[in-house]
């Protein structure tokens, strides 16, 4: 498995942080976890509110437990709570069901981690994950052509706009 470096972590960040300035997003929380759901890095904007830390975590350690992004965690638990139900009782880390998490992958669609964004609607959240991920040199979900996605089990989102 290959291991993403602390200075990847925080380009993810980073180039999150540099993209929601562009949206003019309100101000956000990321955190990065490697494959294993260890925080690599974390980073909060002047003016981020209390808790974000356990979101964002919450966000990025569901993307990792699912293989999925949260928006997709979030729509599994709506479908099917008790499974998100014995998955939370058994998790050693936080599940927190709400968009804005992605899986950060290498170049050949191996999660080298996952990156969870909070702070404004979960749209601009998801978009500026997105962007970061790619701006630092990975791949996000999206990014995978339709046979990829069936060889490497992507499931993607659907087409994601900011709403504002």
């Amino acid at each position: 498995m290959r291991a993403l470096s602390m200075d990847e972590a925080l380009a993810v960040i980073q180039n999150t942080f540099r993209h929601a300035q562009e949206l003019r997003a309100h101000a956000l929380a990321a955190i990065v976890l490697d494959a294993g759901g260890q925080v690599k890095a974390f980073l909060k904007q002047d003016g981020a509110s209390i808790k974000r830390f356990e979101i964002a975590r919450g966000k990025a350690f569901a993307c990792l437990a699912l293989n999925r992004s949260s928006r997709q965690v979030l729509q599994k638990a709506r479908e099917k709570p008790l499974f998100m139900e014995t998955l939370r009782a058994i998790s050693d880390g936080p599940i927190f069901l709400e968009a804005g998490g992605q899986l950060i992958r290498d170049s050949s669609g191996e999660i080298v981690g996952a990156l969870g964004v909070t702070g404004d609607v979960n749209e601009v959240d998801d978009l500026c994950a997105m962007a970061g991920i790619r701006t630092a040199g990975f791949k996000c979900d999206d990014d995978f052509d339709e046979m990829e996605c069936r060889r490497l089990n992507i499931k993607k989102d659907a087409p994601i706009r900011d709403p504002r």
